[in-house]
């Protein structure tokens, strides 16, 4: 339910508002003063506010202007019974939506008020498409990929968190945003956080907000990311890098439904899809004590896993060939094709960057070439010289695969006895049922 603030010093104007919009299934709330306002200010996600110009403490541009420098996006419309060609245009320029004249008309009023709302959706609709511009969609045919596809979509239709495991380059930030736009919250906004990108000590303003003053450099009030996704979804990538004490407050969110800003004393409620993704082995990070079991747990509801791209073979010549017809659409050259002998090339190769190496070399593969036809002597030597399916395809696949053998050796030598193989390996009996499942050993 979306909510506006009307703030206006004559009660009656309030109170008819009030009873016009909660008609139209609106959440609403009226002040008398800009004091009761302001001390009421950040608690709730407000999608609308409808000021009075002249308040018996304050102007209606006064407090206009205050949203627009706190970074609130939300319409404004002001009210006034005296109004005037110069206040209208002074309210324009504050960065008012609409300016309505007493006595007000319901009519005009819900004109206004659907429009301004209207525009703040096609405003983040617009920013979401510039966002969106020269991003991949998600192609392929391949069982694996359109399994994981499927599952996606119907994860999709209900507000259930989903987990993205996968390696880098997988296009796990293009299925969370596939999800969005299946999902309930799609005419919300989608905000990204990439939590490996943002220092630890700026993590909790960077997620929730901070209020003026709550550290040196707090010089006003700032809205964090849970609250700038209000209503849509906000996707958390490389969730696995989040600090201990993040991870403590996202719990209590997802428990809860609101939050403190840094320096608040008043909860904000909010309504938020988490999406959520990785290329860590999460369940690792929880037996070795780095990542909140109960977190895990909150935000693994339903888990899905990306599939690398040397697991779907088949989708690499569509990927490619998209890859390059999209460069040379954004650089403005003449379009260029591959010769057949390349995929052969592009289908043996692992990948270990996945379908981002995998647009790299293509637009390498462009722009070096003279030609309008790609062959395969224009592909990098990496993939003209081949490369080992079975080798490890990252740090942490090698880690993986060497902790994978070193159980699997300690259950053996036990008769797969748990208990005496934990004691072996110097784990406690719990932690090591934890590897088994995650590293999906079963007894040969």
């Amino acid at each position: 339910m979306r909510r506006i603030w009307i703030v206006d010093d004559e009660s009656n104007i309030g109170l008819s508002l009030r009873l016009i919009l909660e008609r139209e299934g609106f959440a609403v709330t009226t002040f008398t003063s800009a004091s009761d306002y302001r001390r009421a200010a950040g608690r709730e996600a407000v999608a609308l506010f409808l000021f009075d110009v002249r308040l018996p403490d304050a102007s209606g541009l006064d407090l206009l202007r205050e949203l627009r420098a706190a970074g609130v996006v939300a319409p404004v419309i002001m009210i006034s019974g005296h109004g005037t060609i110069a206040d209208a245009v002074e309210a324009v320029h504050a960065g008012a939506y609409d300016f309505l004249e007493k006595p007000l008309h319901r009519e005009r009023v819900l004109l206004a008020v659907r429009n301004g709302l209207d525009q703040l959706v096609l405003r983040e609709e617009n920013k979401r498409l510039k966002e969106q511009v020269g991003t991949a969609r998600m192609m392929g045919s391949s069982p694996a990929f359109a399994r994981t596809v499927e599952q996606a979509t119907l994860a999709a239709k209900s507000d259930v968190r989903v987990l993205l495991m996968g390696e880098s380059g997988t296009g796990k930030e293009l299925l969370a945003a596939h999800i969005h736009g299946a999902s309930p919250f799609s005419s919300g906004p989608f905000i990204k956080v990439n939590c490996a990108a943002i220092p630890n000590e700026l993590m909790e303003s960077e997620l929730f907000g901070h209020e003026k003053g709550a550290f040196t450099g707090a010089a006003g009030l700032r809205r964090g990311k849970f609250e700038l996704a209000d209503g849509g979804t906000l996707f958390l990538d490389e969730v696995g890098d989040l600090p201990q004490a993040a991870q403590a407050k996202l719990l209590r969110v997802l428990q809860e439904g609101e939050f403190h800003r840094l320096g608040g004393e008043q909860p904000v409620r909010i309504s938020v899809r988490v999406l959520s993704a990785t290329n860590k082995d999460l369940a690792a990070e929880v037996a070795a004590g780095r990542f909140r079991e109960d977190l895990y747990y909150r935000l693994a509801v339903v888990p899905l896993r990306v599939p690398a791209l040397r697991e779907r073979p088949q989708d690499v010549r569509v990927l490619a060939a998209h890859f390059l017809e999209e460069f040379c659409g954004r650089n403005n050259v003449r379009m260029k094709s591959f010769d057949d002998s390349v995929f052969d090339l592009f289908e043996k190769y692992g990948w270990p960057g996945n379908a981002r190496e995998l647009r790299n070399v293509v637009e390498r593969m462009a722009i070096l070439s003279t030609g309008d036809v790609l062959d395969k002597e224009s592909a990098p030597i990496e993939l003209r010289l081949g490369r080992d399916p079975d080798a490890p395809n990252s740090v942490e696949e090698a880690r993986r695969g060497a902790e994978r053998d070193h159980i699997t050796r300690a259950l053996d030598e036990a008769a797969w006895n748990v208990s005496a193989a934990a004691r072996a390996l110097g784990m406690e009996r719990t932690s090591l049922h934890k590897r088994i499942r995650a590293l999906g050993l079963a007894r040969g």
